[in-house]
Order: structure tokens, then C-alpha cells, then sequence
């Protein structure tokens, strides 16, 4: 999966690269050190999104975790009464 991030950033950092430089009528390789900029911040990009999104998953089942819990006390529990 990094690999697969790491690659499909690459290639959004360079295709944005591409794109702002067509929109300005400029040749698309007009500044190559442009490319390899835009190419590296977008791997970086790809690979904390992905990150973030493992981090927020791992989130989400300790708050479940916890509602599920929580959930359990309050209907199950006949100590109360």
C-alpha cells in the first residue's frame, strides 16, 4: 500500500505540474526541477493521508469500543435497580 501511495502521489504532484504549466501556455517541462518538487510533496501528501486515514480508523473502533461499552452497562447491568 505505501508503494501504491507513494507512486499515485508522485504522479498527482507531476500531472498538477503538467496542468498548470498547459494553462499557461507554457512547454510542460519548462522548469524540471518544478516536476520533481511537486512529484515529492505529492508522495508525501499521499503517504500522510494514508496515515491519517489507518490513524482515524484505529480511532473510530476505540470510540465504538467504548459506546459499545457504554451501551452494554447502561441495559445489561441489573445491579442498578
Amino acid at each position: 500500500m505505501p508503494l501504491s501511495a507513494t507512486v499515485a502521489g508522485a504522479l498527482l504532484g507531476l500531472g498538477t505540474q503538467m496542468y498548470s504549466n498547459a494553462l499557461r501556455k507554457l512547454p510542460y517541462m519548462r522548469h524540471p526541477w518544478e516536476h520533481v518538487l511537486g512529484m515529492g510533496l505529492g508522495a508525501v501528501f499521499t503517504n500522510q493521508l494514508v496515515k491519517w486515514d489507518a490513524q482515524l480508523k484505529e480511532d473510530l473502533d476505540k470510540m465504538l469500543e467504548k459506546a459499545k461499552a457504554a451501551n452494554e452497562r447502561r441495559y445489561f447491568d441489573e445491579d442498578d435497580d
